[in-house]
């Protein structure tokens, strides 16, 4: 089914907003009413600037999903620097314990 009239705006007839015909007043309102005549200046660098914003998207969600797995990789390597250091205390508290048990049997001999 093909449509004969003008575009709607969620269907526009034209694609590309430069090729699309200029908004005029409509045929039913006088000459001297109250609404001016719109152009289609301003829709077409709102619709633009939309366009590019919409192609941005992807790449602002990639930065963000970046940016939250390098948060997580801080996170992960700060957790195993505690366990390493929390591994390492308490090794040195058994080699501690070991030292001065051997200094109590060398002064009891």
């Amino acid at each position: 089914m093909k449509l004969i009239g003008p575009g709607t705006i969620d269907r526009p007839r034209k694609h590309d907003p430069q090729k699309q015909d200029p908004m005029t007043s409509s045929t039913s309102e006088p000459s001297g009413s109250a609404t001016p005549v719109v152009t289609t200046t301003g829709a077409t660098a709102s619709r633009q600037n939309r366009t590019r914003e919409m192609q941005l998207i992807p790449e602002a969600m990639a930065r963000a999903h970046m940016h939250e797995r390098r948060r997580e990789a801080d996170v992960e390597r700060q957790a195993l620097r505690l366990m390493t250091a929390r591994r390492m205390q308490r090794r040195a508290e058994r080699v501690s314990l070991r030292a001065r048990r051997a200094l109590a049997m060398a002064v009891m001999q």
